[in-house]
């Protein structure tokens, strides 16, 4: 996979499509060795779980940034394309003659990153630290090593005779439901209400964004843990949707603030890339506003979150 440096479309989107599979896969067997960690010998899942992470953030950056780009700029055409002022004047919330300035500045710092995104994830793709994962994970299926007798007696995960003593089911479920507890505690944490979103339009906006993130994490890490027990939360899918979009718009506003902060551009560029900037930061409010909808459904904090 990582020779396809070049050759047909059709061989390029094989080969996009074989990353994809991998960061995905990286990502959910990294997630569930930390959900199951108490199962397993700490010291080699803690190490495979690193190693599974660095190989997946890798992989990630580069579509990252091509999703980026692609988010921006289809903003940008939208908003230059939104109707103005009955009396012909340009509406405050376009971007104005500096927009197709604003788009090409983009392209080019975005192309570069994932350019260089692209030449690091070939050479790891390459290097002897992939393939150590790759054998690692290749025999998960069979060496897969548990916690010590002392533990797994104390779990109930491991028998005296090596045997298991329960079913899995059962012996899984105290994970994932700690995995679920960590979630509520990190949605419980988040400001609710219009007071708190409305400092998503202030110069403190991104001051909740990591804790933002950090509970899109541990939703993700609470789905693999449903799909290990072939479970389902239909709601915990369509919350995770909305995250997914908070991290993609925060993102993108945080590149389009750093386009503008470009030295000598010119004043209209920088005008275009402040308006993408806001459009983006309304798409983060109207994303937390989306999944607190979902995760309250009856409308105010004090209400029991969604359960797994």
């Amino acid at each position: 996979m990582h020779e396809e440096t070049a050759g047909s479309a059709e061989a390029a989107a094989e080969a996009a499509q074989a990353v994809r599979h991998l960061r995905r896969a990286a990502r959910r067997i990294s997630g569930t060795l930390h959900t199951f960690r108490r199962l397993l010998d700490t010291a080699w899942a803690d190490e495979l779980a690193g190693e599974l992470n660095w190989l997946s953030e890798l992989l990630t950056r580069e579509y990252d940034y091509g999703n980026r780009l692609e988010r921006l700029l289809a903003a940008l055409h939208r908003l230059s394309s939104a109707p103005g002022e009955p009396d012909g004047t340009r509406s405050a919330g376009r971007p104005g003659v500096g927009a197709a300035r604003a788009g090409a500045l983009l392209e080019r710092q975005l192309t570069l990153l994932r350019t260089r995104a692209h030449s690091a994830a070939l050479q790891a793709l390459g290097s002897g630290r992939f393939h150590a994962v790759a054998d690692a994970v290749a025999v998960l299926a069979s060496e897969v090593p548990l916690a010590g007798e002392p533990d797994g007696a104390a779990t109930g995960a491991v028998a005296a005779d090596g045997g298991v003593a329960r079913p899995a089911a059962v012996v899984l479920r105290p994970s994932a439901e700690q995995a679920h507890r960590r979630l509520v505690d990190a949605v419980d944490s988040l400001p609710f209400g219009p007071g708190a979103l409305a400092h998503t339009l202030t110069v403190a906006e991104d001051r909740y964004d990591g804790a933002w993130h950090h509970v899109g994490t541990l939703l993700r890490q609470v789905r693999y843990a449903q799909e290990v027990m072939g479970e389902e939360s239909p709601p915990l899918t369509t919350a995770a949707r909305h995250l997914r979009r908070h991290r993609e718009a925060a993102e993108a506003a945080a590149a389009a603030a750093s386009a503008g902060r470009t030295p000598r551009i010119a004043p209209a560029t920088a005008y275009a890339l402040g308006v993408l900037h806001a459009d983006q930061r309304h798409e983060v409010e109207a994303a937390r506003l989306a999944f607190c909808r979902v995760w309250h459904p009856s409308g105010g904090a004090d209400h029991a979150p969604l359960h797994v």
